[in-house]
Order: structure tokens, then C-alpha cells, then sequence
């Protein structure tokens, strides 16, 4: 949601920002621009509407000359997109600035700055910030404190990259609530919004904290945090390879990262398994002893991320014998919260920048929870940062706004954590009582005496998990052409009972991310309780049918559909007894364990998602009106 680029350098910076932007595309936005500080010391500055590539071209035909300059790709929230509403923002000539976030105070400022006669080009609530940034430098302050002074006055987010004609030897970034990370080069300093936009230039990155501010110059760097008190803030180096972020061999990142899955759930489970189970030191210093005194645990994250929890909460409870609480994030940070004691508070999110999951976060650990754990994709990210365990999903980058891997790989770190406390809670003579659902030796419902065999027999299981994966993915012809059948379809109905449901869920919201089709989940046991009502010969029924105990249940929801023309299509495996009849399509998907169902017949649905967006010809990684990182609320 919205990119920040700046560079300030010896060589010419505008191919530096235009790579920068281009690696930020994924985020999502409605526009591009970018501002340079040129010889004579004026600010040029060229904006577009649409992709980046327009930019480029309106680049070739006007070149922007100069070492110092910022550039942005905006998500619209204040103003419709336009190019008068694109980033960067001047005030009079003098200071440019891009911006990533929501003043909340935006309309008072407006007023004030009009009645002072500012004369206002944009919709934005950004413009009032350069605006107030311009104020403090007329009245003689430097560029450093001018913007100390503005973000006092600011209510809201912000990640900003400032530069000004009569500071032509300076760059200054702020953040707070919008992530902004530091890029260090050999007499060059860069900023932007995340570390993939700099990997061609750089590997050592330095990530802002809340409230600091920061001057870059050529030749050094000053930080200074929320209490204006310089600091100095640790300098990481990302193993992340510059072509990370390339599509490779694939048409679509999307397409790249289902196939990516295999991989990224191998490196998940890297290091994280013994012989015996999972090792709970996995999850930082002193989770063991966290873990085996934990009463409950609750669960926050948003969109993709939520699915999985729902998932977890199943296997906590039926595993552990914990309650499980789930919520979304942008709910929970709303409302009154009764903390049970002994809680653990997780929190998921592909980014570790998610504006309402790091909200609830920041909540919950005033709240009286025992600790919190994040689960996340960026080591480096504020969540991360923030949160006293970490587990890393080693996903690697996610370009599609549309989460795959991201998806897989939070499943496989909850199932980690679930046998973690089951295998502690077992330990401590809490052995939880099972739900009745599934393979005994999985859920556990014999308690075996041979504790060590058990953890032994999950921990083989989870290490199969990847070939497994490879065979799903086998599939990939067989959905593509079930796909045919979606593509003059308006809506569509997705079922599961259990488990499934929740991956149902995942299913429907990729259709319709990526392929504009209303599709919706429902628990197949509340056909009755309305959805029934959907069903006709043009409503496809999506299925997920895992052979579980749950199935005979299942059968019978499906039957109602069947008894009203609607059109099936049930994804089961070989042993489960469905047969294909006019109205009924079944995609065999491989036999497998019902602990790991859900990450199985979540890769099919990805896949039909996928097959049936490239099919209608929509944009597959940038679906219309979505971000992939939602650091707003």
C-alpha cells in the first residue's frame, strides 16, 4: 500500500528510484511519481496515472537530471487517483515530499494553512504536510528540524522522504505506524518502504523505529527518536538475493510462489524438527517454559492470515485442549477484551507491517496477556520487533497481492506450535481430550503411552510434507482446464465442515481477489440456514472434502445441493466414495494425513483461483483496488 524510493548519491539517481518503484509495484497502487533535485538546483518532477512502466516512458521523453530525489507509488485514500493527486507534493517550489500513511488531522491543518494562504493543487491529506514542513523553513529552521517539528503536530501514520532546494546536500525520512527502512551504500544513502526495493544497490539496511527522524547526507547519517535525542540503530545485512523478487520461468509472481510451496514449507521446518518432535527453543528464548504454563490462546491477524488461524483454533483445541480464540485484527482492536490468565497472544501477518494486527499487538501487551508470539514473513519487520517470541516463516518474498506460500508456510508455523504444546501439555499431565475427528494416531485420541514415538511419528509426517506438496501440484493440468467451467460464472458457493471450512474460506477469497467473481464459504451444515436458496444450475459448488470423520455429515450437505441442480465440484481424495454423476465433477487430490488436510487442499483451490483469473484476463498480481501490504487501517 503506497512505496517510498529516495536516493541521495554521487551518480544520477533517477534509474535508482524508477528500479526501486518497479520492485514496490506489488504493494499496489493507482499512480506514480518522482521528484529530483537538478544542477541548478531546482526540483524537477514527473507524474503519472497507472503503472510505473508510464512513468518510465514520460521519463525518456522529459529526463529528470540530479543526485538527489524521491519517487512513490500511490495507493488512493484522500482524493480519487489522478495526477494532480500523485506523490511527490511541492509547497512553492522549494520542498518535495512523498508520503505513506493517513493524517488524520488532515482537515484542520487544511483549514489553517488556507487561512495562511496556501493554495492547495491535490485532494490529498499529504499536501499538509509539506505545506507545514515549508512554514518551519521560512521561519529559518533546517530541513531535519523543520520536519521534527511538522510530525509534532500530525495525527495519524506517516513514513515520509523529504529534500528542499536550499538543503541540496540532504535527504530526510521520518516514520511512524508506515514502515521506512535505510539503505547504506559507500558514500550514498537510500530510503524506501522495504528492503526489496534497494537490493540492487545495496544489501546493509538500517530499519527506523516509531517517532525517529532521520537526515541522510552523502557522507553520514544522523538519527534522531520520538524524544529528539540522537541514537544510533543496528545496521543488518538481508540475505535476500536482488533476483528474489523476479518471475523467472513463471507468467504470473502468483503462478511463481504456488510452486514455490513445496520449498518454502522445507525451509519452514528447517532446524525446527528433531527426531523426537519439534523444538520448542524454536520459538525464542524461554518459550518452553511460556508454552507449558499457557491457559489459552488467542489468535489475531487479517484477511489470508485470519484463515489460517482459523485453522490452528481446530487443531489447538482438539490437540492441546486449550480454548483457542480467533479474531480479526481490525475487530479486535475495537472492543473490550476479557484475558484469561496464562494467555498467549499470537499474531500473524505475512509483512509484519499490517496497521491493525500491529495495533492489536501494541494492545494486547497491555492487556495482561502472559506473552506474544509473532508469526511473520520479514525478520525485520515492527511486528517482529515488537513481540517477545518469534516464529519466522522463511516464505521468502511474496510479490502476488493474491498469499500463497505466505498462507502454507503460517500453517505449517501453527501446526509447529500446536504439537509444541501438545507434546508440553501432555508432559505436564494436561493431556487434552480429542475432538473424535480423524486418524487416531494423529489427533492423538489413544493417548499412546509412547510419548516420544507419537512426537517421532509427527515430526516424519511434517518432514513428508513437502513431497507431498509436489504431488498436489501435479494437478496443475487437471485444475486448468476445470477452470473452463468458472469463467462466465458471477458467483460461486465454497463448503467445508471442520477444518475445511476454513480453507473453503481461503479458497473464495482467492476467486474472488484475483478473478472479480463473488464467491463466498460457508460451513456445508448451514446450507439450510439460507444458502439454499443460491443454489441453481448456474451456481457452481465448490467442495472440500477431506476423508475425515466428518465426510458422512458432508454427504448429506451435498445431496441438498445436488437435489436442487446445483453444479458440484468436489475436491476428495482416492479413498473417499463420491462418484462422478451429470452435475458432479471430482478432483482426486492424493491421500494423504488429516493433520496436514488443510495445507493439502489449500493448493488445488490456489490453483483453480489462479487458472480461472488468467482465463478472464484480469491482473493476476495487482488485482484491481488491493495492496499487498495494508500499513493503513
Amino acid at each position: 500500500m503506497c512505496g517510498i524510493v529516495g536516493a541521495i548519491a554521487h551518480r544520477p539517481v533517477s534509474p535508482i528510484l524508477l528500479e526501486g518503484l518497479r520492485r514496490l509495484e506489488y504493494r499496489g497502487y493507482d499512480s506514480a511519481g518522482l521528484a529530483v533535485l537538478d544542477a541548478d538546483g531546482k526540483i524537477g518532477r514527473l507524474r503519472t496515472l497507472g503503472k510505473v512502466s508510464q512513468l518510465c516512458t514520460a521519463l525518456d521523453q522529459q529526463p529528470l537530471a540530479g543526485t538527489l530525489g524521491i519517487a512513490h507509488t500511490r495507493w488512493a485514500t484522500h482524493g480519487e487517483p489522478s495526477t494532480q493527486n500523485a506523490h511527490p507534493h511541492i509547497a512553492r517550489q522549494r520542498c518535495a515530499l512523498v508520503h505513506n500513511g493517513i493524517i488524520e488531522n488532515h482537515e484542520r491543518l487544511r483549514r489553517e494553512q488556507m487561512a495562511a494562504g496556501h493554495i492547495f493543487s491535490s485532494q490529498t491529506d499529504t499536501e499538509v504536510v509539506v505545506h507545514a514542513i515549508h512554514d518551519a523553513l521560512a521561519a529559518g529552521h533546517e530541513l531535519a528540524d523543520a520536519v521534527r517539528q511538522t510530525i509534532a503536530r500530525l495525527d495519524g501514520a506517516y513514513a515520509l522522504g523529504v529534500i528542499d532546494t536550499h538543503y541540496p546536500d540532504r535527504l530526510v525520512a521520518a516514520r511512524q505506524g508506515s514502515p521506512l527502512v535505510i539503505g547504506v551504500g559507500f558514500q550514498e544513502y537510500f530510503i524506501a518502504s522495504d528492503v526489496f526495493a534497494l537490493l540492487p544497490v545495496t544489501n546493509r539496511f538500517i530499519f527506523l523505529e516509531e517517532g525517529d527522524v532521520a537526515e541522510l547526507r552523502r557522507d553520514r547519517l544522523s538519527i534522531w527518536n520520538a524524544q529528539g535525542e540522537r541514537v544510533e540503530r543496528p545496521l543488518r545485512e538481508s540475505s535476500v538475493a536482488a533476483d528474489s523478487a523476479e518471475r523467472g520461468q513463471y507468467r504470473h509472481f502468483m503462478q511463481k510462489e504456488i510452486f514455490e510451496q513445496p520449498r518454502a514449507v522445507a525451509d519452514t521446518l528447517e532446524g525446527r524438527l528433531s527426531s523426537e518432535g519439534v523444538l520448542p527453543e524454536a520459538f525464542g528464548i524461554d518459550a518452553e517454559r511460556i508454552f507449558a504454563t499457557a491457559q489459552a490462546v488467542t489468535i489475531v491477524a487479517c484477511g489470508t492470515s485470519f484463515h489460517a488461524g482459523l485453522v490452528a483454533r481446530y487443531w489447538i483445541e482438539a490437540l492441546v485442549g486449550l480454548p483457542c480464540n480467533v479474531e480479526v485484527a481490525s475487530e479486535y482492536r475495537y472492543r473490550q477484551h476479557v484475558v484469561p490468565n496464562d494467555s498467549l497472544f499470537v499474531t500473524l501477518s505475512q509483512s509484519g507491517e499490517t496497521a491493525d494486527t500491529l495495533a492489536a499487538l501494541r494492545i494486547a501487551k497491555n492487556s495482561g496477556y502472559a506473552t506474544t508470539l509473532a508469526i511473520c514473513n520479514v525478520p525485520e519487520s515492527s511486528l517482529v520487533r515488537e513481540s517477545d517470541l518469534v516464529l519466522l516463516t522463511r516464505a521468502g518474498p511474496e510479490i502476488g497481492v493474491a498469499s500463497t506460500k505466505a498462507f502454507t508456510t503460517q500453517l505449517v508455523a501453527l501446526l509447529l506450535l500446536t504439537l509444541t504444546l501438545a507434546r508440553l501439555h501432555r508432559a505436564g499431565g494436561d493431556q487434552a481430550d480429542a475432538s473424535g475427528q480423524g486418524d487416531q494416531d494423529t489427533l492423538d485420541q489413544d493417548k499412546p503411552r509412547d510419548e516420544k514415538a507419537h512426537a517421532a511419528r509427527q515430526a516424519e509426517l511434517l518432514r513428508s510434507l513437502p513431497a507431498q506438496l509436489e504431488r498436489v501440484l501435479a494437478l496443475d493440468d487437471e485444475v486448468a482446464a476445470l477452470a473452463e467451467q468458472f469463467v462466465e460464472k458471477h458467483h460461486c458457493l465454497f463448503l467445508g465442515r471442520g477444518e475445511a471450512y476454513p480453507i473453503a474460506m481461503e479458497g473464495a477469497l482467492k476467486l474472488k481477489e484475483i478473478s472479480y467473481i463473488h464467491a463466498e464459504a460457508y460451513p456445508a451444515g448451514e446450507l439450510k440456514h439460507g444458502p439454499l436458496a443460491l443454489i441453481d444450475e448456474n451456481m457452481p459448488v465448490v467442495v472440500v472434502a477431506p476423508n475425515n470423520a466428518l465426510l458422512e455429515k458432508l454427504k448429506s450437505n451435498l445431496e441438498e445441493v445436488r437435489a436442487r441442480g446445483g453444479q458440484l465440484y468436489v475436491f476428495a481424495d482416492n479413498q473417499v466414495p463420491f462418484q462422478e454423476d451429470p452435475g458432479v465433477t471430482i478432483i482426486r487430490v492424493p491421500e494423504t494425513d488429516d493433520l496436514i488436510d488443510p495445507l493439502i487442499f489449500t493448493i488445488p483451490l490456489q490453483l483453480l483461483a489462479y487458472h480461472v483469473a488468467v482465463l478472464k484476463g484480469t491482473d493476476v498480481d495487482q488485482p484491481r483496488n488491493l495492496a499487498k501490504s495494508v500499513t493503513v487501517e
